[in-house]
């Protein structure tokens, strides 16, 4: 059974890390920090475009800001096919 993350990387899914600073609704002058990890593709970010839009329906502290790092964790150049099965003891 592969898991769902490895075959996202297989996909050119990547680990996408977005710092989230928003506004705290009962003291809107100070801000608070999440950080959202999920795979996603980039450039394009679809899975991160979507959360925005959740966030801003759903929670109430406004968003102030919001940072983005991504990397593929594995690249075509890293994955080789193996011809047999090695045993260490």
């Amino acid at each position: 059974m592969v898991s769902t993350e490895f075959r996202l990387q297989m996909e050119s899914y990547g680990l996408t890390t977005a710092e989230i600073h928003y506004h705290l609704p009962d003291h809107p002058s100070l801000l608070q920090l999440y950080v959202w990890q999920e795979y996603d593709l980039a450039p394009e970010f679809p899975t991160l475009k979507g959360f925005p839009n959740y966030w801003e329906r759903e929670l109430e502290g406004a968003l102030h800001s919001v940072r983005v790092a991504h990397h593929r964790l594995i690249r075509p150049s890293e994955w080789h096919a193996l011809d047999g099965i090695f045993t260490i003891q």
